[in-house]
């Protein structure tokens, strides 16, 4: 689903990625841990398409970014990549069930098809009772249900996760991990997750430790 191939960054006079290879399988949960400062959202952000590296490789279900113009690489962000952040980044003026469903006005799909795949997403992360509420009358733990559901809406190939329940109390956060695992059992989901959470990165299929710009393990 993802290759990448040695990736380095800087920023300045620091080096914050030290040439990085790293493959992710179809249908795989793995989690990037390390120390504060390692690179981890760094390689993430590199991975998601969000910054560009200075040098290296990345293919994308088979599809090579290196070379994409901008408009080509948003458009290809909208169809094949999900992201959930430590904070959702709901918009306050709409609709929890709005919110879900803007990256898939903005890639230009509208009508009952995705509005029934809203509804599945919104039962299926628990929050369709909520989805005329606006994200002020939502807990925290249904604000990042609803960020999961978003970032879902488009059925993407992969979905990178910042932190993403590092701003939730231990019960929303456990509730959180076990719908990764329930998405990749019932969806086929690929996700790649940023965490400092060891019981999160010790249940994923394969855990990637980061060390001073390398993977170290």
């Amino acid at each position: 689903m993802l290759q990448a191939y040695n990736i380095h960054k800087s920023y300045s006079d620091l080096n914050v990625l030290k040439g990085i290879d790293l493959s992710v399988s179809k249908n795989e949960v793995i989690s990037i841990v390390g120390a504060s400062g390692a690179g981890k959202s760094t390689l993430l952000q590199i991975l998601g398409t969000l910054d560009k590296p200075d040098i290296g490789d990345i293919t994308i279900n088979n599809q090579s970014i290196n070379g994409m113009k901008p408009n080509q690489l948003a458009a290809f962000r909208n169809k094949q990549i999900g992201f959930v952040f430590q904070f959702h980044n709901l918009l306050p003026e709409f609709s929890l069930e709005e919110n879900i469903l803007i990256p898939s006005y903005i890639g230009g799909n509208s009508g009952k098809k995705v509005s029934d795949y809203a509804d599945q997403l919104m039962r299926m992360l628990g929050v369709y009772d909520r989805r005329t509420h606006k994200p002020s009358q939502l807990s925290g733990g249904e604000q990042q249900r609803a960020a999961v559901a978003r970032a879902l809406i488009n059925k993407p190939s992969i979905i990178f996760a910042d932190e993403p329940s590092g701003n939730l109390d231990s019960v929303n956060a456990n509730h959180l991990h076990s719908i990764f695992f329930e998405l990749q059992k019932q969806l086929g989901q690929t996700f790649v997750i940023v965490t400092h959470n060891k019981e999160l990165a010790d249940m994923t299929d394969r855990k990637i430790v980061m060390a001073d710009g390398k993977i170290s393990e």
